[in-house]
């Protein structure tokens, strides 16, 4: 039997945990993940990474309660075992050794990758806007500071979340700004010095903070997360994608939840693909 070839767009935390997913799901399917940008230049490689519940309008509670618990349940067993100091980094390489490969290269077209792959899963965010013409995608930006300050070991959240300290493996992340349908993604000055006035007023030791970075990313936001099948068709030939995006900056809470439901999308489209090529040879 040929192995089934999944590509999945998209190298952010959940384009990767996707493709993760789907190779630990089915180990029996041929997974690439295609992207433009891989760490340390994603939007997920800004973010701070905070899990916790994010809303979702136009998408049913039950869902969001179901990934965002999916999600905690597998960061938690994560976080309990030998691999947790390196978590979150080794993504790549864990596709890797799973057999799946990566590609750096800009899909501008779905159709780019008919004929090579069985299924298209489109996990890239708010390039989605573009190359699906989703125009219920919207960015939020967010500018942070990247410092160090190793003697930070708990976070702090200032009221609607605006202003947060929150230390990391690496790093302390000071934040931030919720700016909508803002595309800049140049670092604003402004934007920095008062970030780091808020976050001096919260905590005075941070003027001692030092290796201060400025980042910058754009939130893939659209009124609910679109995780869906279609199959699309073109000149008598049909292209099954799942669409797994606009999670926000929701990304880290929900992207293993959001993952599964995608494993499961996607084995419906292959199973009715098999069942399609079987009636074509009869």
């Amino acid at each position: 039997m040929d192995m089934t070839r999944v590509a999945v767009i998209g190298a952010g935390v959940v384009g990767l945990s996707t493709a993760v997913c789907i190779s630990e799901s089915i180990p029996q399917y041929s997974i690439d993940v295609i992207s433009d940008k891989f760490t340390p230049d994603t939007t997920s490689d800004v973010a701070a990474g905070i899990l916790m519940p994010h809303a979702y309008p136009d998408t049913p509670v039950h869902l969001q309660k179901q990934w965002f618990q999916e999600t905690f349940d597998r960061l938690l067993a994560i976080a309990n075992s030998s691999e947790a100091v390196e978590a979150g980094i080794h993504l790549v390489s864990g596709l890797r050794r799973s057999g799946g490969q990566v590609h750096t290269r800009k899909v501008k077209d779905l159709w780019e990758l008919y004929g090579a792959y069985d299924v298209v899963v489109n996990c890239s965010g708010l390039g989605s806007r573009e190359l699906v013409g989703d125009l219920q995608m919207f960015p939020v930006r967010g500018q942070v500071l990247k410092v160090q300050a190793p003697w930070m070991n708990h976070f702090i959240r200032d009221g609607d979340g605006l202003t947060y300290i929150y230390p990391g493996a690496f790093n302390v992340t000071l934040g931030g700004t919720r700016q909508k349908d803002d595309w800049n993604l140049s670092p604003d000055p402004q934007n920095s010095r008062e970030i780091l006035s808020r976050c001096l007023a919260l905590e005075p030791s941070l003027q001692r903070a030092w290796d201060i970075k400025e980042k910058v990313g754009l939130r893939p936001c659209r009124p609910g997360v679109r995780l869906q099948k279609e199959v699309l068709v073109q000149d008598g030939h049909q292209l099954p994608v799942v669409h797994n995006y606009g999670h926000g900056s929701g990304g880290i809470s929900v992207h293993w939840g959001t993952a599964l439901c995608a494993v499961k999308l996607v084995k419906e489209l292959i199973t009715t693909l098999k069942i399609s090529t079987s009636k074509a040879k009869l």
